[in-house]
């Protein structure tokens, strides 16, 4: 049998230059460096590094299997380092979410956020891998609805024999740390009963049920259950094949033709609508924000990314597309009507939301000066 290939994107912030927006090329260079030497070194197979806004994403192809301590290792040193840099020019939230101090085998539960996938590679393996900034990991229920379990976006669902089987979704509870998996399309209702509350349940992988293939794999790190308070928002990041009895690739970015509202944006603590960006646009600006989404498409060929005549990985920027245009021009008008509301719901989150903000402390003034209504 041949050996598996396991896909692994880390993100973490570690600094940003002016504000919450973009990563600044000194701390993508040392990631950089970081994943040649590993892969020198056999680490790892192959790398792409990039950025979803104000998170430095290291996308890394090897065959040492989900949750490995060294491969994670790897990613947490990289994460350190580029943090350190970050303190040294004073870059704003310098290793916001390196909330450890110490390295403890594996980085769920540090701070950084992790999806991982381990594969048996099919004849033809393309991949998306979706990185998500200023909004939390339920903002890829929507998604991952739509491309596995929604006929009217994946036509697959209804022609293709090889999917009408449906699939099965895995959905976490964050705040109880419970889980249960979920089949479509007979357990569609019950399904939607759940994920539709994102910041609660989160779907975090599913598969193909016919023969269990995974399909998607998701992080599900909600940094203010770790900090107990609000240290920046999670930053969601999601990896799904396609194709050969699996939603097409086309049917995988189908669902972010349209903007669609997430928690998150400003300080994580209102509603904003998802804007599909490509890498050179990958920076949150207007109110932190809006929250945006990059898509970064490859194939895995023998344990690694295919690559160019020179070595080099062959990487698509999914969005960086006119098909997304009104997807943009949605997310802006969506913007300017939240923002019209200030701080009034719904553009701010609802009570139970906000807890894990500053808002609490603001409301801690006026603890004494509430009496009992006569």
């Amino acid at each position: 049998m041949a050996e598996k290939t396991t896909i692994t994107i880390i993100k973490c912030d570690v600094g940003s230059l002016a504000g919450h927006h973009v990563v600044p090329s000194p701390l993508k260079n040392i990631a950089e460096k970081s994943m040649q030497n590993a892969e020198k070194k056999g680490l790892i197979n192959s790398h792409f590094v990039f950025n979803a806004g104000d998170d430095l994403e290291l996308l890394m192809v090897h065959q040492k299997g989900e949750n490995n301590p060294e491969i994670h290792k790897l990613a947490w040193d990289t994460f350190t380092a580029a943090a350190n840099k970050a303190t040294e020019l004073k870059l704003y939230g310098a290793g916001q979410d390196i909330l450890k101090s110490a390295f403890s085998g594996n980085v769920k539960g540090m701070g950084p956020g992790v999806a991982e996938m381990e594969i048996e590679e099919r004849k033809s393996e393309p991949i998306v891998v979706f990185a998500a900034d200023k909004t939390e990991p339920g903002a890829f229920n929507y998604p991952l609805f739509k491309m596995f379990a929604d006929p009217f976006n994946t036509a697959g669902l209804v022609i293709d024999p090889s999917m009408t089987g449906g699939f099965k979704f895995e959905v976490f509870d964050v705040f109880e740390n419970t889980k249960v998996v979920m089949k479509t399309p007979e357990e569609m209702y019950e399904l939607i009963a759940l994920i539709g509350t994102p910041g609660r349940y989160v779907v975090s992988h599913v598969w193909r049920a016919e023969d269990d293939l995974i399909c998607a794999s998701t992080s599900t790190t909600k940094l203010a259950l770790i900090a107990g308070k609000y240290v920046g928002k999670d930053d969601p990041v999601c990896i799904t094949r396609g194709q050969h009895g699996l939603p097409s690739i086309g049917e995988l970015l189908s669902p972010f033709m349209h903007s669609y509202f997430v928690e998150g944006w400003m300080r994580g603590s209102h509603w904003g609508p998802l804007m599909p960006v490509g890498l050179k646009d990958s920076r949150c600006l207007v109110f932190d924000g809006p929250p945006r989404m990059v898509a970064i498409g490859f194939q895995v060929c023998d344990g690694k990314i295919a690559t160019d005549d020179e070595g080099k990985p062959l990487i698509a920027d999914m969005f960086d597309d006119p098909s997304f245009d009104l997807a943009r021009r949605e997310a802006q008008e969506y913007s300017a009507v939240l923002r019209r509301m200030g701080e009034f719901e719904p553009a701010r989150l609802g009570p139970e939301s906000m807890e894990y903000t500053t808002l609490p402390k603001v409301l801690e003034k006026l603890k004494n000066r509430l009496k009992p209504a006569e």
